[in-house]
């Protein structure tokens, strides 16, 4: 059975806990990188990570952008959004569409 994830700072993950996801705090970008990187390892089917840390790991996450599997969506943090995950958003649906229709 495959699990859902979400990472990213302390408070705008632990709502998701009680909702049954998994949530990983890491303290540092080579933690979230390591963290995404076991998770995309095991029967992790999404993976929600802040924009903020999603920034912080670029590298990491731009590795499992065309992979079915782990998908990786981007949510705004506790700061509000930045525009990454819209801009990841656009990205997508012009690759699948072929045009900007956003």
């Amino acid at each position: 059975m495959y699990k859902i994830a979400v990472m990213g700072d302390r408070e705008s993950v632990l709502g998701f806990r009680a909702l049954g996801l998994e949530t990983v705090i890491p303290d540092s970008p080579e933690e979230a990188g390591r963290s995404l990187t076991e998770m995309a390892r095991q029967d992790y089917a999404i993976i929600y990570i802040t924009e903020s840390c999603a920034e912080e790991i670029s590298d990491e996450v731009k590795k499992y952008s065309d992979s079915v599997k782990p998908a990786i969506i981007l949510i705004p943090g506790k700061e509000g959004s930045r525009g990454t995950a819209m801009a990841a958003l656009k990205d997508y649906v012009e690759r699948a569409v072929g045009a900007d229709i956003i």
